[in-house]
């Protein structure tokens, strides 16, 4: 299962939720509504709309967390040592990514690995979507400066509560935050917990510089995927 692909939710056809836009449309018809719709189709922004996001995110998380604990490989591998950084989506997707490209302060930008030698993007599975932000490195924590590249730190892009994209900025904190349930994660301190019901920080992922770009230094280091009631089998995936 890929970002693109569909499901059925409550009798309701819906496109994987992603950074770029939810497309969400009645089974039966193939009319589509944004959120500021109004028609009696529109799932609504509140309620509903929450409720159908968590169970996609759900749905779609599924199979790959199963093929990642079989070993997955290709497009559904983990990010993997000496992987470019590239863009995920936007008129700059797949592009590799600079130092240059994150400015300082500035919400998170949204990137997914890329196998050097194949020019593979590593796309299979939103577990491996990666938000990438350019902090203040004075203000790192010792464990986060060791895993930066010059204030720039890279996390999981995945809420390790009920598994939604980690799309929203805190400006006036300079923190992540879950559209869902408003948890809220420190970049500058490992991505941990400092708001919200999420159980436990965003996985890091080390960083370096090949040639002037982002790179991947090792493994995630943390727990990738999310832990919701109800949903244990399609718990985090340890590392």
């Amino acid at each position: 299962m890929t970002l693109r692909d569909t499901v059925m939710v409550q009798g309701v056809m819906a496109v994987q939720c992603t950074p770029e836009a939810t497309i969400i449309a009645r089974a039966t018809g193939a009319q589509v509504a944004d959120e500021q719709d109004k028609s009696p189709l529109a799932v609504p922004r509140s309620g509903e709309r929450r409720r159908v996001l968590r169970a996609l995110c759900a749905v779609g998380l599924a199979l790959p967390m199963a093929s990642r604990a079989q070993g997955a490989s290709g497009a559904a591998s983990p990010p993997a040592e000496n992987d470019q950084l590239v863009f995920a989506f936007g008129e700059r997707a797949g592009e590799a990514i600079a130092p240059d490209d994150l400015a300082l302060g500035t919400e998170q930008v949204f990137a997914y690995p890329m196998d050097p030698l194949t020019g593979e993007v590593r796309n299979g599975t939103r577990l491996n979507q990666i938000v990438l932000v350019h902090v203040d490195p004075a203000g790192l924590s010792e464990q986060t400066r060791a895993r930066a590249v010059d204030g720039i730190v890279a996390y999981s892009g995945v809420c390790t509560h009920t598994g939604c994209d980690i799309t929203d900025w805190d400006t006036s904190s300079n923190r992540f935050q879950c559209p869902c349930h408003e948890s809220q994660f420190d970049p500058s301190d490992g991505a941990r917990v400092v708001g919200g019901p999420a159980p436990w920080q965003l996985a890091a992922l080390p960083l370096k510089l090949v040639d002037g770009l982002l790179a991947v230094a090792g493994e995630f280091e943390g727990r990738v995927g999310f832990m919701q009631p109800g949903l244990d089998p399609l718990g985090g995936l340890g590392r």
